[in-house]
């Protein structure tokens, strides 16, 4: 198959990160953190250094304020509910995704305040518009790094200049983003940055995280054991224990680690320039094909390698179907569990058809993909 659904899951990943998590499983698949005995020393090392290295990666200064989660939208939940309370006021975008919204949304009923800006037709915010939607009682700014229906870049570290400003605390979903674009969370002025393992930092299923700034305090919305301070009933308040009770995902934390890594040995610009290439590329060939419609700036410096696109009329499902039983081509249509988004640039009926180009994509990839949808163009 042509894999072009990694702005849902990266595929494949290197080989070091399939080592790495069968490694973990066979040679030391103990509980970390809570025996002394080495298979468990071993299991709580891995975790350690793994911690550093995403520390080192967006310039935080303490591994401890890296948490480990199921998922970025475990983390979403994580960060959005342990910040916000009754009385509360949250500024977020048409742009963002279910794990955004639907969080929000639960939280007006125990009267937190949404006000969601909108975006352009291209997925763009506008600053002045978030800046005119602070109020008195504005707590929190939450947005997305890059969209992923149109794979628009959000001007991230002017939003934080802005939440900073205001003494707002600004959440960043960066799951479209890292590892393929460079995220400095001191110089972005971010407070909690959320990250998936399994997308662009090539780990597994099941892992993914948030970090912390240093002092901002954060309620836990899980307790349980932590392997500290066993001897209390009340959960530890010390990062990350507070926020990681039960058995921690040994072999996917093991696998984001040799992702990383594999990430810093190639280079993040190298994997950049190699997406950007290819997303340039693709836009301008279907450009050329009159009955396309691409939505997103288009333009490699403000657009992620997410590209969406409609074939006429016809609905984006089927147009899926055909690229995947006929092309053996793999993408994903409809929503993409962002309505909003969809709304905003005008198709929540059609939704779209998206195609995601990662750091295993080729240009005979594209070339392929091009080809397809032509052939499928002079079919309808």
């Amino acid at each position: 198959m042509i894999y072009l659904d990694n702005a849902a899951t990266t595929y494949p990943k290197p080989d070091e990160v399939y080592e790495a998590v069968m490694d973990s499983m066979k040679h030391y698949g103990a509980n970390p953190g809570r025996s002394g005995h080495k298979l468990a020393l071993q299991a709580g090392r891995i975790i350690y250094e793994t911690r550093e290295l995403i520390a080192k990666f967006f310039n935080i200064d303490d591994p401890m304020n890296v948490v480990f989660t199921y998922n970025a939208t475990d983390a979403l939940n994580l960060a959005i509910k342990g910040v916000l309370n009754s009385g509360d006021h949250v500024i977020t975008s048409s742009m963002e995704h279910n794990s955004i919204l639907r969080p929000l949304k639960a939280l007006e009923k125990i009267g937190v305040e949404t006000t969601i800006v909108e975006c352009d037709e291209d997925g763009n915010i506008n600053l002045e518009d978030i800046e005119k939607s602070i109020r008195p009682n504005t707590k929190l700014i939450v947005t997305t790094h890059a969209s992923n229906v149109t794979g628009t870049i959000f001007p991230i570290k002017h939003i934080g200049q802005i939440a900073k400003e205001n003494d707002i605390i600004y959440i960043v979903d960066a799951a479209q983003t890292a590892g393929v674009y460079d995220i400095d969370v001191k110089d972005m002025n971010i407070d909690i940055l959320v990250f998936p393992g399994h997308k662009s930092l090539l780990g597994p299923q099941g892992i993914g995280g948030l970090c912390i700034r240093e002092g901002l305090e954060i309620r836990s919305i899980r307790e349980g054991g932590t392997g500290s301070s066993s001897e209390s009933l009340i959960q530890p308040d010390m990062l990350p224990d507070k926020f990681e009770s039960g058995t921690p995902n040994t072999p996917g934390i093991a696998g984001l680690y040799a992702g990383i890594k594999y990430i810093l040995d190639r280079g993040i610009e190298n994997i950049r320039k190699h997406e950007q290439h290819l997303t340039e590329y693709f836009i301008s060939e279907l450009k050329k094909i009159e009955e396309v419609k691409i939505y997103g700036p288009c333009d490699v410096k403000k657009h992620a390698p997410v590209v969406s696109i409609n074939i006429g009329e016809e609905d984006s499902s089927e147009i899926a179907y055909v690229l995947d039983n006929v092309y053996d081509i793999g993408v994903r249509p409809g929503i993409h569990c962002a309505p909003l988004a969809h709304k905003t640039i005008g198709t929540f009926e059609q939704g779209t058809v998206r195609f995601s180009i990662g750091p295993f994509t080729t240009k005979e990839d594209i070339d392929k993909t091009i080809e397809a949808i032509k052939q499928i163009v002079d079919e309808i």
